[in-house]
């Protein structure tokens, strides 16, 4: 399908090269449904890597890869700043114009996968009782940080990015679904109105967006995975008998 609105040539192509379950996939199709444009979803299998993914992300071989008109652009966030770029009449624009706002939502959205995401992905990997608490304690204290963020950056409105949903929105909404899938697999609640009520809302609030409707995975699909997943990774720590 051609971006919508954008001439329908061969030159205006979306297709975006994404696994289902992943968070960086959810940022891209939630950025590309925010903005109203059209696009083609290429599922690939990352056990089986297809000639087209390693032809355009030869250097990591991941996904997401936008496919704009041919040329490739990887990396879930730079393809929304991409987004923001090539169709600057279409949807909200993500990135302020204000080069001191450019940057501290930039640096929280890479607060997001540098602490946030490396903390939460070490709660699965650890094997005793006093690892996973540690790994808990890092993640909670970075939703500490980012509830501050939240505070600093919305100026009291339902956003980071203020009136609409911004940069750092997309970046920590990629998770939102494995935040969704996490209480029923762990145990962790990530986001309690608790400790953390502005997150909380905010999280209801992306949820209830047309856009994420569409872009996120359904929550029952992730549980099911993670389970399989976890089944696997016990199995194969289990000694050859």
């Amino acid at each position: 399908m051609a971006a919508a609105g954008a001439g329908g040539g061969a030159g205006d192509q979306l297709t975006v090269l994404g696994a289902w379950a992943s968070p960086f996939l959810v940022r891209v199709r939630l950025a590309l449904h925010l903005k109203a444009l059209e696009y083609e979803y290429v599922e690939v299998d990352l056990k089986d890597k297809s000639d087209l993914l390693l032809a355009s992300n030869p250097v990591h071989k991941k996904v997401p890869v936008l496919l704009h008109g041919g040329k490739p652009v990887c990396e879930s966030m730079l393809i929304v700043q991409y987004l923001d770029d090539a169709f600057p009449g279409y949807g909200p624009a993500f990135l302020p114009a204000d080069p001191h706002d450019r940057a501290v939502a930039r640096f929280w959205a890479a607060y997001v996968d540098d602490k946030l995401l490396s903390s939460w992905v070490g709660i699965f990997a650890t094997t005793t009782e006093d690892e996973k608490t540690e790994a808990v304690d890092r993640t909670l204290a970075a939703l500490d940080a980012l509830e501050g963020a939240f505070r600093e950056c919305s100026g009291g409105k339902g956003w980071f990015g203020g009136d609409g949903v911004g940069y750092v929105d997309i970046a920590l909404g990629g998770f939102v679904p494995a935040m969704n899938a996490s209480e029923p697999t762990t145990g962790l609640k990530i986001l309690d109105p608790a400790r953390t009520p502005l997150l909380a809302a905010w999280k209801d609030r992306f949820c209830a967006l047309d856009a994420a409707k569409a872009a996120m995975p359904p929550t029952e699909r992730l549980v099911e995975s993670g389970k399989q997943r976890h089944a696997e990774l016990k199995a194969a720590a289990q000694p050859n008998k």
